[in-house]
């Protein structure tokens, strides 16, 4: 993630921000043309926090190509490494990078590396109840809250009123929600925020994202990890603060904050094929991520709750496919 929040850094934020703030595609993104002759049938399968998104992509692809049959089966970026070393999937969405285990394999077989796509932007949110009243959180509070090893050398948090809230929360133990072990949120969250440290075995293990934020939703002494994309009226996004940066000053999980590296949690989205350098890209497949990266495709984005790309970014994903 640094690579792509460096190279955001240096764009004009207000190409993609309204002056209220609103998210809107880039206006020099270009929008996407039918070509002629693409037919076929694709699988994907992988990541689940970009499940929503997959199939909007899909319906709005096949409004140009009918007669395309494309499925999508979201249980985990774990799920898409070993579907497209079997052949079984196409494409391979992802919301964390390959790991390098996952890359030998695929290499071990074909003899080349898979192709990463950067696809969205996302800002990977800490959610508690919208009655909470937690005004911010550190990086080092959540490997507190959530980790059992807590290698950031933290105390363990256990206890609301260990982070200062009174009344009824004072007495509370926090309720802990997290994903499963195939999921590229659970691999992030482990990474960036446990240190790669284990997770408590008191945390609620949840099969998809939208479960996390739903339990959130209904467990008043909950907090919970997931997608920005998967925000309801009834969870409140918790402002971060990473204490090695910044002065220790948190921020809101914005779009804008992604951009210029801020959000301690901000993260690429992907989607990885296999890609033949001697043969190049299956057209279908071609025109498929062609479209993801188009005005058409980035408005998708939008519409899932996630953030777009930059034009400039967009370009260097294009680069990839040739």
């Amino acid at each position: 993630m640094k690579k792509i929040l460096s190279l955001a850094a240096i764009l004009a934020i207000g190409c993609t921000l309204s002056a209220q703030g609103v998210v809107k595609v880039d206006p020099k993104l270009q929008s996407y043309k039918k070509v002629a002759g693409v037919t076929g049938t694709l699988n994907s399968v992988g990541s689940d926090s970009l499940n929503n998104c997959m199939t909007f992509w899909v319906e709005a692809f096949k409004a140009s190509y009918p007669g395309v049959k494309i499925q999508v089966e979201g249980k985990g970026s774990g799920t898409a490494p070993p579907a497209l070393i079997s052949g079984t999937a196409q494409i391979g969405p992802m919301s964390r990078e390959m790991k390098a285990g996952e890359i030998d394999q695929f290499e071990k077989k074909f003899g080349y590396k898979p192709t990463r796509i950067s696809v969205a932007l996302d800002t990977l949110g800490v959610f508690v109840h919208k009655d909470n009243k937690i005004k911010a959180l550190s990086v080092k509070d959540l490997d507190g809250i959530f980790s059992k090893t807590r290698k950031s050398g933290v105390a363990d948090i256990a206890a609301w009123k260990q982070l200062g809230l009174t009344g009824e929360w004072a007495s509370k133990p926090i309720s802990i929600y997290g994903r499963n072990s195939a999921s590229g949120t659970y691999g992030f969250f482990k990474e960036h925020v446990l240190g790669n440290g284990d997770y408590k075995d008191t945390v609620k293990e949840q099969p998809g994202s939208s479960s996390v934020v739903q339990s959130v939703g209904t467990d008043k002494f909950a907090i919970g990890y997931s997608g920005i994309g998967y925000k309801t009226s009834e969870v409140r996004a918790v402002p971060l603060s990473n204490p090695a940066k910044n002065g220790g000053k948190a921020f809101e999980a914005t779009y804008a904050n992604a951009l210029n590296g801020t959000y301690p949690l901000a993260r690429a989205l992907y989607i990885y094929v296999n890609m033949d350098p001697k043969k190049g890209l299956d057209p279908l497949v071609r025109q498929f991520i062609t479209f993801i990266l188009s005005k058409q495709g980035q408005e998708v984005v939008i519409k899932d709750g996630y953030y777009p790309l930059p034009k400039k970014m967009v370009d260097e994903q294009l680069k990839n496919l040739k």
